[in-house]
């Protein structure tokens, strides 16, 4: 690869980080064709974008980018896969499934709105981080629990026409 190459790899990647809020990091190596092809299948299905990158490339990437990946570039060793996404939590659920089937991918570290997540162990801790829509779900029936139950109560109660009987 040139140095011309590298310098538009490199522009190409941190445009790719900009206004991105989720991307995960994880190691893909060692995966026959038919797991890598599952995988990005799966990916795509959930809008998740995957890419193998050069750990030297993402690195310089990171650095030029506004935002800031903190100590994430300490985990740009070996074979190095990035997942952009949408919601916080979809990459973690995905490496988690074919985790059942084998020990790749192997979570190396996140950056999760502004935040950064370093280490294999915390892959329980990120499947279950909820989606803004899940979120606002759970408020919403959290707010209309207390509102059902008291209609719930004016139905249950006796009218004047049973206690008169």
């Amino acid at each position: 690869m040139t140095r011309e190459e590298k310098s538009i790899a490199i522009k190409d990647l941190t445009a790719q980080l900009e206004g991105v809020n989720v991307i995960y990091l994880a190691d893909t190596s060692g995966l026959d064709a038919d797991t890598t092809s599952n995988l990005r299948r799966a990916c795509f299905k959930a809008g998740i974008k995957l890419e193998v990158v050069k750990n030297t490339l993402l690195a310089k990437a990171m650095e030029a980018s506004d935002s800031d990946f903190g100590d994430l570039s300490t985990v740009l060793k070996g074979n190095t896969s990035m997942f952009i996404a949408d919601t916080a939590n979809g990459p973690a659920k995905i490496i988690k499934e074919f985790r059942k089937k084998g020990l790749k991918p192997l979570f190396k570290g996140a950056y999760i709105n502004q935040e950064i997540y370093i280490g294999d162990e915390l892959l329980d801790s990120l499947v279950a981080i909820k989606s803004k829509e899940e979120l606002i779900g759970e408020l919403i029936g959290l707010l209309q629990s207390p509102a059902q139950r008291v209609i719930a109560a004016l139905q249950n109660q006796p009218s004047k026409e049973d206690s008169a009987e």
